[in-house]
């Protein structure tokens, strides 16, 4: 599984297993609407009832599990954000993009790693199955 993320030089995929990237070339992700409306709202991923918005303030990601009704925090060791991506075939499977790296949490955000490669300026992300 795969990570993809835009950033300044083009497409970049990080394998999740290994954390190894490989520049893709040029292009740019789809960035979908975030259906969401949040103050402070950078973006936003949905999948079933779940979403997770990045939002600019400390922490800066926040998740409900109910569409929207609910909400609570998370990610609060993490960096400012850019981007989020929710796996479409396992919702518990989360990607966060700050300008320079990825970060996964496999447990619906309690849970956060940063991956290895520095990257250059991540303006949005996507899984690759």
């Amino acid at each position: 599984m795969e990570i993809v993320a835009e950033t300044a030089v083009g497409l970049v995929a990080v394998d999740l297993e290994t954390e190894r990237a490989e520049l893709e070339g040029s292009g740019a992700l789809a960035r979908p609407a975030p259906g969401v409306s949040l103050p402070l709202l950078l973006a936003a991923d949905a999948h079933g009832s779940r979403v997770v918005a990045v939002v600019d303030r400390r922490p800066p990601l926040i998740v409900s599990d109910d569409a929207g009704t609910t909400w609570r925090e998370s990610g609060s060791g993490l960096p400012a954000g850019r981007a989020v991506a929710i796996s479409p075939s396992h919702p518990d499977l989360i990607a966060y993009a700050s300008a320079e790296r990825l970060h996964v949490s496999e447990d619906g955000g309690r849970f956060w790693r940063t991956l290895a490669p520095e990257l250059i300026d991540v303006v949005a992300v996507a899984w690759r199955q």
